[in-house]
């Protein structure tokens, strides 16, 4: 399947391991973000400022500035997430953190997949019409399972009104709905797991038990008029997830 989709997240990692923020670095790349590197505290808070990136993500310990002290220092001024890394498990240092205006924290060692989602979750948060797309004004994800007439390409979403349609007709859809139909659009082509869905809608790990995204999904293909039984736009990938296979009109515009 061949998928378009533009990015074009820039990201600022702060972090002193060289050899770490390389790491980061090549894997967030190959996930579509824009991402650049500061290795020492002093310089980070005149770079996040000039920079203006979506997303920080801030390790604690640094020289020169610690990443306290730097969180602390942008967040009057800089809008976008701050995601802080640290090797300190105590609550009161994860706490202090969050007081001093970070969004989430990771602990170390980063764990690729978990660092994604909590980055796909923060920038979801800030601007969710935008999720992985940018400057899009007609962007076409095409599948390479065919639908029925009643739905070939005629599935669109808008993204700044987050409205959608299909043939014309919309499809009202509760928040929590739309938020899911967005993360699977976006990952469409790869099968989506239910903790990735989990801690990216709901921020906290899947368990194993819960069934809220599998009941969110059903009702979702219900108002997407899709079969129950022979799904061809949510399909279920037993013990792995969910994948997003119809084709889809995506439109950006101007507010």
């Amino acid at each position: 399947m061949d998928i378009k989709i533009i990015n074009g997240k820039k990201l600022l990692v702060v972090e002193d391991d060289i050899e770490l923020a390389s790491l980061v670095q090549e894997f967030l790349s190959k996930n579509g973000y824009l991402v650049n590197v500061v290795t020492n505290g002093t310089e980070a808070p005149s770079q996040i400022l000039e920079q203006q990136p979506d997303l920080v993500i801030l390790d604690v310990m640094l020289p020169g500035l610690s990443g306290m002290d730097v969180c602390r220092m942008v967040r009057p001024t800089y809008p976008g997430a701050i995601l802080m890394l640290t090797s300190l498990d105590e609550d009161i240092d994860q706490m202090l953190g969050l007081e001093l205006g970070a969004d989430d924290y990771v602990i170390k060692p980063v764990k690729p997949r978990l660092l994604l989602s909590r980055i796909k979750a923060l920038l979801r948060r800030s601007d969710i019409h935008n999720l992985a797309l940018i400057d899009v004004h007609s962007t076409e994800i095409e599948a390479s399972n065919a639908l029925s007439s009643k739905n070939l390409s005629t599935l669109e979403i808008d993204l700044n009104k987050r409205r959608v349609t299909i043939g014309g007709q919309d499809v009202y859809l509760t928040t929590a709905e739309y938020d899911l139909l967005s993360l699977l659009v976006a990952d469409a082509g790869e099968i989506v797991s239910r903790e990735f869905i989990l801690q990216s809608l709901r921020g906290f790990e899947y368990d194993g038990l819960d069934r809220s995204i599998d009941r969110r999904i059903s009702r979702l293909r219900k108002k997407l008029d899709d079969d129950p039984i022979t799904p061809q736009i949510i399909k279920t990938i037993r013990s792995k997830g969910y994948l997003f296979c119809a084709p889809v009109q995506l439109i950006a515009g101007t507010k």
